[in-house]
């Protein structure tokens, strides 16, 4: 029999690839784990996340202290419907206020098994780049968007946030991590003034070390030049928006 030509394609790539057909439909082998993996998807976004546990254990791990707060979407079935809940605090949130550089919030977002197996080993690579900053204690937020942040930032007293928060997940990965940065984090700010990295996820997705140096070198722009979000080039060589060509 001679070898299949798409074989090495496959071996490349974890995307779905040239799986054939049995008469007018899917292999019934592909078909199934097709199947599982959209299952796989559907529990990474309900499985609720241990907020209590993930505090505790970067506590015990990275030795700094941490904050509980939720958004105000009071169920997971709300925080689904109405994004615009999660991107609120909770009312009568109360966060210990202080003149701070950086907030370091961890977020459930849309795959809170993302936080439960890359926040604490990026959270390490991150602590250990932040020489120079003022950092605030970690926040631990449920049922969270991405803009929670700027409101965290804003109640505790810190110039800039950063997000890392579980990503939508897909077919093929359930737990991806994303990171977003954003300076002068306050409400209203719009998504073109952030930095995005994402699919964080070792071993199929970005490492943490090399996540925390671009992140690190984002960040350390970002106090130079003041900004962030699209005028901030990922690559140092770019020029940015408020320096010649």
């Amino acid at each position: 029999m001679s070898p299949d030509p798409l074989d090495a394609l496959r071996q490349a790539t974890r995307a779905r690839v040239a799986l054939g057909r049995a008469g007018d439909a899917m292999p019934t082998a592909h078909l199934l784990t097709l199947r599982q993996a959209h299952a796989a998807a559907r529990d990474a976004v309900h499985d609720p996340l241990d907020a209590d546990a993930l505090a505790a254990e970067i506590e015990r791990e990275l030795g700094v202290g941490v904050c509980r707060v939720a958004s105000s979407a009071p169920d997971r079935s709300r925080y689904l419907q109405r994004p615009d809940q999660g991107r609120r605090l909770a009312p009568d949130t109360e966060l210990p206020a202080g003149e701070y550089d950086l907030a370091l919030v961890v977020g459930d977002g849309l795959s809170p098994l993302a936080i439960r197996r890359h926040a604490v080993p990026m959270l390490r690579e991150i602590l250990a780049r932040l020489d120079g900053w003022r950092v605030a204690p970690v926040v631990v937020a449920t049922q969270a968007r991405v803009a929670l942040g700027d409101e965290i930032a804003t109640a505790i007293g810190a110039r800039s946030v950063l997000v890392l928060i579980g990503e939508r997940p897909g077919m093929s990965s359930t737990d991806s991590l994303g990171a977003y940065f954003t300076y002068d984090a306050r409400r209203g700010r719009r998504d073109s003034e952030r930095n995005c990295l994402s699919n964080i996820r070792p071993p199929y997705g970005v490492d943490y070390a090399p996540a925390a140096d671009t992140l690190a070198m984002l960040m350390a722009e970002a106090r130079r030049l003041k900004l962030s979000g699209t005028a901030l080039k990922a690559d140092p060589a770019l020029p940015s928006a408020e320096e010649p060509s």
